[in-house]
């Protein structure tokens, strides 16, 4: 029996990536058409909180300024694990945001759902979990 390849060696491991930095760098600079574009039909985003948000939700507010990122930085590898035209992404990040008017700043882990739909890798499903105090 052949044996699998090992889904952390994946050749679009890179191209995934690459494709959540855009991801962020979009959020961070509203900059809606980039963002539409990345996340996919279907998209749901569970908070800190655990609140939900739909795409349609999560993007109108971003495009509104309801929620503004400051910062979004990934402070360890984005770690990818590409299983045929699915991925799943995990790292942890800095991150300052504006929600209503209120700032809020935190340390996060985000494991992402990435499916690769018309020849694009687009986020489906990203949840978010606060860091406490200063572990790691």
């Amino acid at each position: 029996m052949e044996k699998a390849a090992n889904p952390e060696e994946h050749p679009e491991a890179d191209i995934i990536r690459a494709t959540e930095r855009e991801r962020l760098r979009a959020l961070v600079d509203a900059d809606m058409e980039v963002a539409w574009r990345l996340h996919a039909e279907g998209f749901q985003l569970v908070t800190p909180g655990g609140g939900t948000y739909s795409r349609e939700e999560y993007l109108g507010d971003i495009a509104s300024g309801e929620v503004d990122y400051l910062v979004w930085e990934p402070t360890s590898e984005i770690e990818v694990r590409v299983y045929g035209d699915g991925a799943v992404i995990r790292y942890r990040a800095h991150i300052e945001i504006m929600v209503g008017g209120t700032l809020d700043v935190a340390n996060t882990w985000h494991t992402d759902s990435y499916e690769k739909r018309d020849g694009q890798w687009q986020v489906v499903w990203s949840q978010a979990t606060r860091i406490p105090g200063n572990r790691n």
